[in-house]
């Protein structure tokens, strides 16, 4: 009787493996199906003080570390949104940075607080006045004041929780 009930597993388990490819959630396809996690590389569309923009979230340390550095080109509305953990004093510079940025300041509730002109290559250090901000945003030069985005402006947060859970982040506040 064993016998014959192993037999028959052996015989089902082979219809299995020449039957599989013609399901496609089995078999060696199926992991092909899985989303791919987002990266920093990956674009979000977020509004900026009713704004939309089209920006990459830099939330790892080395991302944060690279930055926008080597980067050429940038279009119109594109920047670079870099989140930190805690709120913290904020400083940037533009080392290997080829591009002329703004760069906003804003706090855990997502209030625009300080703006700053950044120059291309300049090393000199550009630090907030506040200590207590978490996100900063990296846009071409003018784009805040050329989109009326001024100190007291909202980030879409939403969005922005969004775009991190794609990326397998969530924010504590």
């Amino acid at each position: 009787m064993f016998w014959a009930f192993s037999r028959f597993l052996r015989l089902a388990g082979g219809l299995l493996l020449v039957l599989a490819p013609f399901f496609p959630g089995c078999g060696r396809n199926a992991p092909e199906f899985a989303s791919r996690p987002k990266t920093v590389n990956d674009w979000c569309a977020i509004a900026v003080g009713g704004q939309m923009a089209q920006i990459q979230i830099a939330v790892f340390p080395a991302e944060m570390e690279r930055g926008l550095m080597q980067r050429r080109d940038l279009g119109r509305d594109q920047g670079m949104l870099f989140v930190y953990r805690a709120p913290t004093q904020m400083s940037f510079w533009m080392r290997n940075t080829p591009l002329p940025l703004d760069i906003g300041f804003f706090s855990p509730d997502g209030e625009l607080r300080e703006i700053y002109n950044m120059l291309p290559y300049d090393e000199t250090t550009v630090r907030s006045r506040s200590e207590a901000l978490t996100f900063a945003l990296e846009m071409n030069k003018g784009w805040f004041h050329e989109h009326g985005v001024k100190p007291g402006a909202r980030l879409d947060l939403a969005a922005v929780r969004e775009a991190l859970k794609a990326r397998g982040v969530e924010l504590a506040y």
